[in-house]
């Protein structure tokens, strides 16, 4: 006789199930900016880390908009198709807009030496880009410190998507 065992797997509450960008706050990309969108997206779910302080209570869908110039990030729990927010965090843009501008003219010239540019002269770029990322994604970071507990994974593609709603290309 056998002694079956059951291994339980453990699923955190404490993630992302869906992540939308608010229609109204999206400018006009182009097929860069909406491929970053897509991936940032597609790699959220996949895995992240998502604690709203206090609860235990997801997995939670994310709505990610602009509202009188501040983002919006609109929590609700994953399971309800309609419900109330658990919550909305509005955060001021200041402490980004250094790092965004920076951010931005490192992906115009990133995009634009990928088509002719020597491999060494884009990872030059690439390096500056994704220091720029970085430095964004930690200040998302310490700005959600008290309201939202995120890994620096989860911060990092956060971190695309708020640039991706700015990005003027």
């Amino acid at each position: 006789m056998t002694d079956a065992t059951t291994e339980t797997v453990d699923i955190s509450n404490n993630r992302l199930a869906e992540i939308l960008l608010d229609p109204a706050s999206i400018g006009r990309g182009n097929a860069n900016i909406e491929h970053e969108r897509e991936v940032a997206i597609y790699d959220l779910l996949d895995g992240n880390s998502f604690e709203l302080e206090g609860r235990d209570d997801g997995p939670y869908k994310l709505t990610i908009g602009m509202v009188e110039d501040r983002l919006a990030l609109t929590v609700f729990k994953a399971a309800e198709e309609e419900g109330e927010p658990i919550v909305t965090h509005f955060l001021s843009l200041t402490p980004f807009k250094r790092i965004m501008k920076d951010y931005f003219l490192v992906l115009d010239s990133y995009y634009q030496a990928i088509r002719s540019a020597q491999p060494s002269r884009i990872q030059a770029i690439d390096v500056g880009r994704r220091g720029l990322h970085d430095e964004g994604s930690r200040v998302l970071v310490e700005r959600l410190e008290g309201k939202i507990k995120i890994d620096f994974d989860t911060a990092r593609r956060l971190f695309t998507l708020i640039s991706a709603l700015h990005w003027k290309g």
